[in-house]
Formats: C-alpha cells, structure tokens, sequence
C-alpha cells in the first residue's frame, strides 16, 4: 500500500464509517459557489458502450475518456500536432485554480488523478475525490462549469487518507470514488448528484483509485488494506450503484486460496480479516473475452510476516476475473509472502506483440518489486522478466519457468528472499519499498511496443518490529514493523521492449517520480516532484522539453484535442511527500493547479 511519506492521513472513524446505508438515494447538494456556472448547463454527448469500446479509434482521438486512455491501460495518444521537432514552442494556454485544499489530520493531501477529456470538457478530481467540470471549449481559459457536491465530511480531525485518483464517465453521468467508502454519481449536464452508495460497509475501508465503467457495470477496488481491512473488487450497476458481485481478494476459510494464510492463532488467529491485499489502483480490461485484470497489494502487516505465515494469496497479484461474474479466472503472485511492502498494483498493460516469431496476447507490468513482466493474458503463464532498476538485492533472479524468485520455496510458511525478516534486525532492501514504480502510471506506444515509466531509483532500511494486531484500531495502519530510506533517492525514465523484455533506453532524474507518464508518437511526457513538466524523446529519453512550474507533480498527463488542436493537460498540488533530504524541495507551497499546454 501507500507508504508512510505518501501517508496524509489516517481513514474515517468507526461512527463515520457507519454512515448511510447500501444504494442511498439521491440528495441535492447544498448551495456551492458554482451555483452562478451551473446556471447555464455545460452539455456534450453522452459516453455510451461504444464510444468506451472505441477510445483508440480515430474518431475518439482527441478525447480521454478514462483514466488510463483505453482499455488496454496504454495510456498513448495517437495526436501528433505537438512532436520532437516543434515541442520547444510549447507554452502555458490557460491554467484552472482547483479547490480541495481542506486539511485532514495530517495535513493537505495530493492531486494524484489522470483529467479526462470529452468534447472540449475536462473533468478533474481533487484529493477529496470531489469532481470538477471545465468548459475547455474556446481552447484559451477554463471555465468552470461545475463543482458536485459529494458531501464528503472535510473535518481535519477525521483523518482521511488524503488522495485520489480520478472519475469515469458513463452516459449522462460523471461517477467518482470516495475515501468515506462511497460511490457518487453527479449529473454531467448540472453536477447534482444523481445517486450515491455505501459500497464499503466495514470499518477502515474506503477507495482512492478511479472508477472503470465495463459494459453497464462500474467496478472499484478497496484501497484502505494497511489499515488492516480485507480487499475487495467489486462491480456495481452503472445506473443505480446496486452491486452486483465482489470478490474478495483475500480468501476467507474454505475458499480456494485460503489455506495460504496460516493464521498464528496466538499473534494474529483471524489474519485473513485484516490481510490488505488492497486492489487501490484502477484495472484494466479485455472485452473480447470479458476478462478484468487487477493488481493487488501486500499483505498485512507488511513487514512481519510471521503474522500470517503462508503465500497470502491473492496478494502482491495480478488477478484475472470474469466481468459477468467476479469469478476469478486466473492470478499471478509476483512475490509470495512478501515482506517489503511490494504492492502491485501498478497498471496492468494489455498488449498483442510477436514473441520469438509468435503472436502473443501478453500483459506487461513494471511491478513494484523492480523488475518488469510479461505474462501470458489468456492463462497468467510467465513470458519474461527483468529488472528495470538500477540496484536490485532482495533477489537473485527469477526462475525462468515459473516467474518465482528463486529463493521461493513452497515447503516453507514463511519465505526468506536475500533480504529477510527477522524481528529487531535492519533489513536494507533495494529497490525502494515505494518501487520501482508505484501507482503511478506507465505507458505503451503499440507502433514499437515500446513500454514506458518512470520511478524511483534508491534502497530502504525496514526493521520488523511485533505489533499484536488486537492492538490496531481504526485510522492506524498494521504495519509489524517501520522503515528509512537507505542512502540517496533519485528517479529515472526508462523505455523498454517488451518483445524481448529488455531496455531500450534510460534516463536518470535528480528526484524520485511520483507522477507516471503518457506517451504521443515521438514522445513521453512526465511531471516531477520539483515541479518540472517535461516531454523526453521516444526513441532515447532525452529531455526535449521543460517548464518548471512551481508546483509538485504526483498525476500523469492527459492528450486531448479542441477543434483539431492538441492541449497538453496535468494537475499539479502536492505536500506532504517529504524532501527526500533535498534542502530544495523543502517548503513548497500548496497549490492545486490544472495546467494546459498548446503550441
């Protein structure tokens, strides 16, 4: 899950939590300065099945209608107005202030979401999960059309955990996720809110990532699991918000899988209830076969895992599920009984690409652990991997059949990889608990099959510490143990091939990235935690462009065009991600900003 420096907050309380029931009905939203913009209605042409299943045509080219683009999660855009030889003229075309700076208990949170694009409209989430509408039309100013308000509880004592990831949109309506465990659809033509569902009934769970609308489904991902919930993935109708299926991705007994989790029945008797395995970024999916794939987090607590000894399945996985059903079809574990925090949940990249001189439906994954998969999508066999990180110690490789670390050893409860777990003892693993690459998302441009991404290049010092999980309350995350950085932590950008599952190109960045990338033809786009947005090209990485714009950068850009003519758009707004122990980067100004760029 999130690790501590990209913590800002705890979750709800228990009472909070408890609030409203199942499919609420639909309630106005109370008098918001936006009155005065709604009263004219922003209209545009309703996002129907077809315009979904068709984001990579020509005719949608110059919209973004979901978060990762298409899909296929390759974030490309096939607009080719801005590119190498010209993107130096590339200048500021109007900016749009964002509201959402309400402090939570520990302190402002991040703009993390990818802006969607249709029709000259732009849609915007802030780290509250509140939506926005900007009319984009006139390509010169952004005007606000509406803010819907979701009425999520802003009080700084509550301690949300402060992010989120984007919205989706689906016919008339604009659907967002929010940390309070519900799920909100606004109105795309007023901002009213058009219904509303508790969706997460437990204590501590609540969502982050961005919606994806499948067919008439919308499906979410519970994204609180260090706070020692259980993950789930869950399907709702588009139209009312009922669910329709869930699966949990953390088996309870008699379920397949559950056998993995070998609760120590003195320290932790029910670890399967408190097991993580959060599914907290969006998914992707394949609708010639109707298969959702998902990537899940770690296992809790992440850094003791004699709490719950076995493989923890379905952490740390990719899953496969049927979207008729929620039924899983197949999953990939990328590291058994982890300990370093290594989530993967970052995105799920599905591509065709020949492979020894065979066609293969692969899926491609710059996992947290450092190293880069391919996976046979129709059956989750391993293809390849390698790593993409500079320095790489908690393994000695994989095992070429498999895909296991080599040190895996399904005889044993507890796993012990080069870097091990032992109560007390620091524990110095590479990469970086944070990856590698995060949540964050990576990009592919299908005329190379080149994958693109951007990250973290450093080690952290963990040191497991026992922690009795009857201890952990609400708004506390069942961590077993803490972590440092270990040494410098700087960032690079990295392209890679992913027919041969070998890099392609490399470039090094002074500071980790948080933000991902998008890719046009020649180009890959980034923003970084100094405040630079850039473009880097294609073929070698090197910088081609930049402006620095004062801000942080912690969400990926988005493509989208206005009556023929490319826009560039990224939100910046971000504190709380610490200085990484650069004296510049200390004392940066909150500021929620949305920036487009034009030639």
């Amino acid at each position: 899950m999130i690790v501590k420096k990209l913590l800002l907050g705890g979750l709800l309380t228990a009472s909070v939590l408890g609030m409203m029931g199942t499919a609420i009905a639909a309630q106005a939203p109370t008098k918001t300065a936006t009155d005065a913009a709604m009263a004219a209605p922003a209209t545009s042409d309703p996002v129907t099945d077809e315009r979904l299943a068709n984001a990579s045509s020509e005719k949608e080219a110059g919209n973004w209608l979901m978060v990762n683009k298409t899909y296929d999660s390759n974030r490309y855009s096939p607009l080719k107005e801005i590119n190498a030889k010209n993107v130096a003229g590339l200048k500021l075309a109007f900016a749009v202030p964002l509201a959402g700076l309400e402090p939570s208990a520990f302190g402002v949170g991040a703009l993390e979401g990818t802006v969607l694009a249709k029709d000259g409209f732009l849609y915007a989430t802030d780290a509250w999960g509140t939506p926005y509408k900007i009319d984009a039309t006139s390509g010169k100013e952004g005007k606000l059309a509406w803010v819907c308000d979701t009425g999520v509880d802003k009080d700084p004592t509550l301690g949300i955990l402060l992010a989120n990831r984007g919205a989706a949109l689906y016919g008339d309506t604009v659907i967002t996720n929010l940390a309070d465990g519900r799920v909100v659809a606004c109105d795309d033509s007023t901002g009213k809110v058009v219904w509303q569902t508790k969706e997460a009934t437990n204590p501590g769970e609540g969502f982050d990532g961005a919606p994806l609308v499948v067919g008439d489904k919308i499906i979410v991902g519970q994204a609180f699991g260090d706070w020692a919930t259980r993950g789930f993935i869950a399907a709702l109708d588009a139209k009312t918000g009922k669910e329709l299926w869930r699966f949990y991705t953390v088996p309870e007994p008699g379920q397949p899988g559950a056998d993995t989790w070998k609760c120590d029945t003195a320290k932790n008797p029910d670890c399967w209830k408190t097991g993580g395995a959060a599914a907290w970024v969006t998914g992707s999916y394949d609708p010639a076969t109707k298969t959702l794939y998902w990537g899940t987090g770690n296992p809790v607590p992440m850094f003791d895992p004699s709490y719950r000894p076995g493989d923890n399945l379905y952490s740390n996985s990719t899953v496969a599920l049927d979207a008729e059903t929620g039924k899983l079809k197949w999953y990939f574990q990328y590291t058994p009984g982890d300990y370093h925090d290594f989530d993967e949940v970052g995105t799920q990249q599905l591509v065709n690409v020949k492979i020894n001189g065979e066609d293969r439906k692969v899926l491609a994954h710059f996992g947290r652990n450092g190293i880069f998969y391919t996976l046979d999508r129709s059956n989750g066999s391993f293809i390849a991997g390698t790593p993409y990180v500079d320095k790489l110690n908690w393994t000695k490789g994989l095992d070429p059949k498999t895909g296991l670390p080599v040190e895996y050893d399904p005889s044993k409860s507890l796993q012990v990889y080069v870097t091990p777990a032992k109560a007390g003892e620091v524990n110095n693993t590479c990469p970086n608990i944070q990856g590698g690459m995060n949540f964050w998302p990576s990009a592919i441009d299908p005329t190379t099959n080149t994958a693109y991404g951007a990250g973290i290049e450093g080690c952290s010092a963990i040191t497991p510490k026992p922690q009795d999980s009857s201890s952990v309350k609400v708004g506390q995350t069942f961590e077993g143990g803490g972590y440092v950085a270990a040494g410098a932590q700087t960032g690079s950008i990295f392209g890679w091939d992913i027919a041969t599952n070998k890099q392609v190109a490399k470039q090094a960045l002074p500071y980790p990235n948080y933000a991902g990338v998008s890719a046009t033809p020649g180009l890959v786009w980034s923003g970084q935690v100094d405040g630079t947005f850039g473009a880097y090209d294609a073929k070698t990485l090197a910088p081609k462009w930049s402006i620095n714009m004062g801000n942080t950068f912690q969400a990926a850009p988005t493509i989208f065009s206005i009556k023929g003519k490319e826009y560039i758009a990224i939100m910046g707004g971000a504190i709380g991600l610490g200085d990484f122990g650069y004296p510049e980067l200390k004392g940066k100004q909150a500021a929620n900003m949305l920036y487009v760029f034009s030639l």
